[in-house]
């Protein structure tokens, strides 16, 4: 991975109306890194990368993606960035090669049937060309949109949850080759609710109602939150979980699977609360989870369309 900046933003700022969705937001993105945007939804993680590929004009802020000034050049960054959106947007009605070549004479790309061939080899659609779009399960249509956001060879690819609605297996193909793509130097920033896809990712940021909240590797984000974590066993959890909530030191006990996990940023108060019903079950520490932080990021955050 390179040391060289794709994206190095800052201050980036975006209101509608009286509500400030994106809120001075830095972000620095290295060249051949795979980043993950993660948040609630309605938190500005899509407004944000609209006004990073020049779809959304940012109402303050400054810096560069690809070199290019993120407010004066966003003609020049479009035609480097490849953007996938959460809906799949191709007709339906076409085939796979069609869908494409229409992508292709969109850019305008010279050698537009080579162009178009390449795509499908590389993207592993070879034998599904003809077949139509409507007729494609979720994971073929994935590679379909990666394919299409990939034909004008862009140096950033901008992926908004590219993985929602489809099967493990289509998740974990998807995957290989982002990794693939990013050791050819392509940057990927990826928004995912996905803890597992999160922590694929080289880096991330956690975006709140408009706020980042903290960034880094997977262990510096959980590091920086400092949560602690006991994961309990035993009889009835429902009820220990609702007689936990709201007590001093308990920020959250949620369940995972047949354990429940109790977590609280004091340590010594969140023992203080747990010791009372430690008698007839087992009690583990246990390193916080992304999953475990995601959670408790989201319950301190305020909405900003609260009243």
């Amino acid at each position: 991975m390179s040391e060289e900046l794709a994206i190095d933003v800052r201050g980036m700022t975006k209101r509608f109306g009286d509500r400030t969705v994106v809120n001075d937001i830095a972000l620095q993105v290295r060249v051949g890194e795979i980043y993950g945007f993660l948040g609630p939804n309605g938190s500005g993680k899509t407004t944000f990368i609209r006004m990073l590929c020049g779809l959304l004009r940012a109402d303050g802020g400054s810096g560069t993606c690809l070199g290019h000034d993120v407010i004066r050049e966003s003609e020049s960054i479009k035609r480097n960035v490849g953007y996938m959106t959460q809906r799949f947007s191709f007709y339906e009605d076409l085939s796979i090669a069609e869908n494409l070549d229409f992508v292709a004479r969109m850019y305008g790309i010279p050698g537009r049937r080579e162009a178009v061939n390449a795509s499908i080899e590389r993207l592993g659609l070879s034998g599904r060309q003809k077949q139509l779009a409507g007729e494609l399960s979720g994971g073929w249509k994935q590679r379909l949109a990666l394919a299409a956001c990939l034909i004008h060879q862009p140096k950033l690819l901008l992926l908004d949850e590219p993985t929602a609605g489809v099967d493990p297996k289509a998740r974990r193909d998807f995957w290989e080759q982002i990794h693939e793509l990013a050791a050819e130097g392509l940057t990927f920033l990826i928004t995912t609710h996905y803890m597992d896809e999160a922590e694929r990712c080289h880096r991330l940021a956690y975006i709140a109602y408009g706020n980042l909240l903290t960034h880094g590797t997977v262990r510096e984000v959980i590091d920086h939150v400092g949560l602690a974590t006991w994961s309990v066993s035993g009889p009835d959890l429902a009820s220990l979980a609702r007689q936990l909530r709201g007590k001093a030191g308990v920020r959250q006990a949620v369940a995972f699977g047949n354990m429940l996990h109790v977590s609280g940023d004091d340590p010594e108060a969140l023992e203080r609360a747990i010791a009372p019903f430690r008698e007839g079950r087992e009690w583990t520490k246990i390193r916080s989870g992304l999953e475990d932080v995601f959670i408790h990021l989201m319950d301190r955050s305020k909405d900003n369309f609260d009243a």
